[in-house]
């Protein structure tokens, strides 16, 4: 075998140190923006029906017509999908790390621009946001190959997949966060304008300042992304991607030696030697051949997942309805309301959403990305057919409580599941120079699954009932279980024995010994 380049090598047998949890923190911001962006948008849909949709003399609040709704919600989705493909091509092309801050740049403006909606009418108002709302999509989806690429490429080989997934738990927070500026923003506010619930008072219960609180809500955003760009922008280019794809030796080895804090030569012959038999391309037979099974494998499990992830966002607000978390919306002034929702998303991130995470990046490098995917989509499964098959039992007054339990293990289990695994895979089994566009094709597969669970669902359910609709869900589960086996196991081996890259190097030094030159020069 080879030798490895020492540069790669010291990355891969560094103990766990500072530089890896500065890593996490830099990568993981990102994604807590990610999340906050995301999710916060489902905290004001709301507020902003009454604010802007409100008839006069109407006995319920105003709400967002449903084909508004589904723009409001679902355009940030279409934005995630299309930044995936580009930046994640852009990230083999021009280096992690110069994307790395256009992406956060973009996130940055666009939060802030969304607050700043131009004009005072309903569509007006609705247009800008969908307009910035979607390029956000586009910098949220540029983080994700990044993020995950930047810190297979800095982790060690021992502890990368908890590091990795360590990264996405920060969505947990994120959503978290969500929560919590929605209830601090509402109580601030409700406390300084007093209102009355709708029933009381149609016009007064939605007190004008009301439309700032919306506004400070989706702005906040902007803050933590913000924060990291100075540490982004200092954070130096991954060996990786420099040795393996700028082919420049002598920087990788300077780069890490900064980071890692030892001696390290630059091996610019051995880069050279690679040069020869690993160039194929993304579309080329070559990697069909090697790495086809594999893409199939990330695109089809995201994909299955993420329809059942983004779905039962929708049954969310029913399930709080249906155990009286939150009343009837005439019962409630418009911030009451706000606080309400984010009052219920901050207990359910709490309770199931973030455990789920952190279960993950305590054993995933114990026993393996395949186990607990394959054990994460075995329980969703069965928790969807246990929620479906006697729906109706669920629905009694009596059993609530127990409908609630259920649909949290089903969260839970996504999270210690493929949720986190099929984020961390796709970015440790591609050849350096395809990672991070194989990530971000996987990626776009999950959010192709996200779109198709958030409207598909909408229809699905008017059209066919929960209870149809929840066995759907749980065949979606079952065949992510089917998919799960083309997607190989990468715990505890190098990324470039897991790409074949270390096997090029290998034919490369034979053919080099058994050249006529070589023997000549013996």
């Amino acid at each position: 075998m080879a030798k490895e380049l020492q540069v790669l090598n010291a990355l891969d047998v560094a103990k766990t140190q500072w530089y890896h949890f500065t890593a996490i923190v830099i990568a993981g911001m990102g994604f807590f923006t990610d999340a906050y962006d995301l999710f916060c948008i489902s905290l004001v849909t709301k507020l902003l029906g009454r604010l802007y949709y409100y008839e006069v003399g109407s006995p319920d609040p105003g709400s967002l017509p449903s084909n508004v709704s589904a723009a409001v919600n679902g355009v940030a989705l279409c934005g995630t999908l299309a930044g995936q493909l580009f930046f994640g091509w852009l990230g083999d092309k021009m280096g992690r790390k110069r994307v790395y801050g256009m992406t956060l740049m973009l996130m940055v403006i666009c939060s802030i621009a969304c607050g700043l909606s131009f004009g005072k009418n309903p569509n007006a108002v609705i247009a800008t946001l969908c307009f910035f709302r979607f390029w956000l999509g586009f910098g949220i989806g540029g983080d994700y190959p990044l993020s995950a690429t930047i810190m297979s490429e800095y982790a060690n080989k021992k502890t990368r997949g908890a590091f990795i997934a360590a990264v996405f738990a920060m969505q947990g927070f994120g959503i978290l966060a969500g929560g919590m500026v929605a209830i601090i923003v509402s109580a601030a506010f409700k406390a300084k304008y007093p209102a009355q619930a709708y029933k009381f008072d149609n016009i007064g219960s939605t007190p004008p300042e009301a439309d700032y609180v919306w506004r400070i809500i989706v702005m906040f955003g902007a803050i933590p992304a913000a924060l990291t760009y100075y540490w982004r922008m200092k954070m130096p280019e991954t060996a990786r991607y420099t040795a393996l794809v700028a082919k420049n030796a002598k920087q990788a080895a300077a780069d890490m030696s900064k980071v890692l804090q030892v001696e390290l030569e630059a091996e610019q012959e051995k880069i050279d030697d690679r040069e020869r038999g690993n160039d194929f391309g993304l579309f080329s037979a070559e990697f069909v051949s090697r790495h086809g099974l594999h893409l199939v494998g990330t695109t089809t499990t995201w994909f299955l997942l993420d329809i059942a992830f983004y779905s039962q966002n929708l049954f969310q607000k029913d399930i709080f309805t249906a155990i009286n978390w939150i009343p009837k919306a005439k019962e409630m002034s418009a911030l009451e309301e706000v606080f309400r929702i984010g009052r219920a998303q901050t207990l359910i991130a709490l309770c199931s959403t973030v455990p789920g995470y952190w279960f993950t990046v305590a054993f995933i490098d114990k026993i393996g990305r395949f186990a607990i995917q394959l054990m994460g989509f075995f329980f969703m499964t069965v928790f969807m057919f246990a929620l479906a098959l006697p729906y109706h039992h669920w629905t009694l007054e009596a059993n609530r409580i127990g409908f609630v339990v259920m649909y949290a293990l089903t969260f839970f289990f996504a999270n210690f599941g493929p949720n986190a695994t099929t984020f961390v895979v796709p970015a440790e089994i591609f050849p350096a120079r395809l990672r991070s566009t194989s990530h971000g094709i996987s990626a776009a597969a999950g959010k192709a699954g996200a779109i198709v669970g958030a409207f598909g669902f909408q229809y699905a359910e008017k059209s066919f009932g929960v209870r149809s609709t929840l066995i759907t869900l749980g065949v979606v589960n079952f065949l992510g279980i089917v998919f799960t086996f083309l997607v190989p196991e990468s715990k505890g081996r190098s990324l470039e024995e897991m790409s074949g890259e270390a096997e090029e190097e290998h034919e490369v030094e034979e053919e080099h010994e058994a050249s006529p030159e070589v023997k000549a020069a013996g």
